[in-house]
């Protein structure tokens, strides 16, 4: 937009930089960023923290203090104004004496949505809106689509054969992907608020799915298991670690009746039970999810977990490590059936960026709309 500067959209991007830091981090509220500037120099910068406050805003005036008064505010969202467990963000950019502020689109969420700008503006504050939205809610997409269709946003990640193969027939799958990669991995659970694998992974893998990086503090991540039938073992890993990061647990009605032991069993070990009348419903898992929260969840496993969530339309991003090794037909395939007829039925992906991980490929896929 022709009445933002260059200097604006440096300090707009710097601000998104900052955001990244709580993806992840803040669910059910957005990721921020905030930088504050004053006479060309920045006083002050924050980004939401762990749990979803304080706000970025808040932060940043913190680290500001008397240098905000008369300081333009670079905020990647709409400053919230209404009461939650903190007082709204406008309110205290108006009594920090800012001059302006400039953010990067309007909130969706009902109980803000175009109030908090018109609360600065009240107070004779100089707001601008609209400077690199489309990246601002690229990066926060995961809370729009909570807010705006009840959902998370959806990663697949995925680990493959040149042949897209995640396991040998006989079911061994340690390691197709080489340590970087793996690296890589804890990296992206770190950026999402829960992993959610089905059941049959957990059977097959005994997966811990927790982010384990140095240096990495986050919120522990919620471990999302599909298990209809409730067929986690009781000396499961996830079962084990339930105490020390959250473990839901998506089952049927039928099951929590039938298996009233089992569920008496994982509950004292520390595990949420999610019931749903049809847990194979996709979108109802979806909507549970959301109503819950989760902003950003990362599906890990396996092809028949893939193939249902691509067939329902709600895989929005797609993260494909690829090794250099062929496993062949007999092997098993990293997406399920999706029972196709026409090639232009199928999903369609973009690659937003290759990279390599040792010596392997990983491409990063957003869903063509």
């Amino acid at each position: 937009m022709s009445n933002f500067s260059d200097s604006d959209r440096a300090h707009m991007a710097a601000a998104l930089r900052l955001s990244r830091r709580g993806l992840g981090n803040t669910w059910p509220n957005p990721a921020v960023g905030c930088v504050i500037v004053r006479d060309g120099l920045v006083v002050g910068r924050g980004w939401t923290q762990p749990g979803g406050r304080p706000h970025a805003e808040v932060m940043a005036l913190r680290q500001a203090g008397e240098k905000a008064r008369g300081a333009t505010a670079y905020v990647t969202l709409e400053p919230c104004s209404h009461f939650g467990k903190t007082p709204p963000c406008a309110d205290a950019l108006v009594e920090a004496g800012i001059s302006r502020c400039v953010s990067a689109l309007t909130d969706s969420d009902p109980r803000v949505s175009g109030r908090g700008l018109e609360r600065l503006r009240a107070a004779g504050i100089l707001v601008q809106n609209g400077l690199l939205a489309d990246q601002a809610r690229a990066h926060n997409l995961g809370f729009f689509l909570r807010v705006e269709q009840g959902r998370p946003l959806f990663t697949l990640k995925t680990a493959t054969s040149l042949d897209g193969r995640i396991a040998l027939a006989n079911g061994t799958s340690q390691w197709i992907t080489g340590p970087e990669a793996r690296a890589l991995t804890h990296r992206l659970r770190a950026e999402h608020d829960a992993v959610l694998v089905g059941s049959g992974t957990v059977l097959a893998d005994d997966p811990d799915l927790r982010c384990r990086l140095p240096g990495v503090d986050p919120r522990p991540v919620v471990r999302v298991v599909l298990d209809a039938r409730l067929r986690m073992p009781p000396d499961a890993a996830l079962v084990r670690s339930a105490a020390e990061a959250p473990v839901w647990v998506v089952t049927s009605d039928a099951a929590l009746k039938a298996e009233p032991a089992k569920v008496n069993q994982l509950t004292i070990a520390g595990i949420e039970i999610l019931p749903l009348s049809d847990p194979h419903d996709c979108h109802a898992v979806a909507a549970a999810l959301g109503a819950r929260g989760l902003t950003r969840v990362m599906i890990e496993g396996g092809g028949q977990v893939a193939g249902s969530f691509l067939q329902a339309g709600l895989i929005d991003r797609a993260v494909w490590f690829r090794a250099p090794k062929i496993l062949g037909g007999d092997a098993r395939t990293g997406i399920g059936a999706l029972g196709l007829t026409r090639l232009s039925d199928s999903p369609q992906y973009r690659r937003v960026r290759l990279v390599t991980a040792g010596e392997d490929s990983v491409e990063f896929l957003e869903r063509k709309i």
